[in-house]
């Protein structure tokens, strides 16, 4: 399917921008199931000031999508009707600050800002490694793992409303609960700051190094799959309903519950969008008829069918 251009408009409307805006380019690279149909508009803005224009002169009734790494994220297959920007080089700087701190850019995987804070003999934030994410997915789902979450050591979090002012939160202004933040849909994170306690370089990398084993181990790591796919219910594991409802190894053409994390699908090379959200909707059926409780999507499902 194809969308209309209106990167044209854009550009006129926008003169002074810097950053690159495609007109129908493919989504599937953006997202590590690698399926899903195109982008109306994909903008890479270059820093947040860029970001900020184009925000205060985009029409505020185009649809909006921000895509950090895309490991959580299940595009369908009629795409996005509207614009989807990617935060890329420009947002992913991270920095270790004095009192034990750690700033990142939204667009920075987990798993370097972790490493930034063990370097610096800063502990409490291991658990980054992981997250197969970006730290603004962290921040909208209060991303944890292995122990820790988002909210254990976030201090603030900065962001643009739609308008492309900048806003920032507390940590309690967060509202996180599990895998949730409460800030609202439409603000798009630019930075965090975090904070941990003091820790020995050596221990803090043999922590992340088993983290490292841990999941490779268990997880289907280097596989097309969007991570967890569904939250733990109150007081239960989510695989656990998954694979007593019989759907370890359940397939749908090339999407498949895997065989060794059943909280996770995979993608075997030509799965659509249609089959990866079919099979996770089989899976909540099957676990909803054994057990009587209904399963959440943790991954994040947009765009047209």
């Amino acid at each position: 399917m194809m969308f209309a251009d209106i990167t044209p408009d854009l550009k006129a409307t926008m003169p002074e921008l810097r950053g690159k805006l495609e007109a129908n380019a493919p989504t599937a690279p953006l997202s590590w199931f690698r399926t899903g149909g195109p982008a109306q508009v994909l903008f890479t803005p270059v820093d947040t000031d860029d970001l900020a224009y184009f925000l205060q002169h985009l029409d505020r009734q185009i649809p909006v999508l921000v895509v950090g790494l895309g490991s959580n994220l299940l595009i369908r297959d009629g795409g996005w009707e509207g614009v989807v920007i990617r935060l890329g080089k420009g947002f992913s700087e991270v920095s270790v600050e004095a009192g034990l701190r750690v700033r990142a850019g939204a667009g920075a995987p987990d798993v370097k800002v972790a490493r930034a804070a063990a370097e610096a003999g800063i502990a409490g934030l291991s658990f980054l490694r992981g997250i197969p994410g970006a730290i603004g997915g962290a921040l909208r789902m209060n991303g944890g793992a292995y122990g820790g979450e988002t909210m254990d050591v976030l201090v603030e979090a900065k962001g643009l409303t739609r308008a492309g002012e900048i806003v920032t939160f507390t940590n309690a202004q967060m509202g996180f609960t599990y895998r949730h933040s409460s800030v609202p849909d439409d603000v798009i994170f630019t930075e965090a700051l975090f904070e941990g306690r003091p820790g020995n370089p050596d221990e803090i990398l043999a922590e992340m190094n088993a983290i490292t084993e841990a999941r490779s181990s268990t997880q289907p790591v280097n596989t097309r799959t969007g991570g967890s796919t569904f939250k733990n219910p109150p007081g239960g594991k989510a695989w656990e309903l998954v694979d007593a409802a019989g759907c370890r190894g359940l397939r749908i053409g090339d999407a498949q519950v895997s065989e060794m994390h059943c909280n996770f699908l995979i993608n075997h090379g030509s799965a659509s969008a249609a089959d990866i959200e079919a099979l996770g909707e089989e899976v909540r059926r099957r676990v909803r008829e054994m057990s009587g409780i209904e399963l959440e999507w943790e991954i994040k499902r947009v765009g047209r069918a």
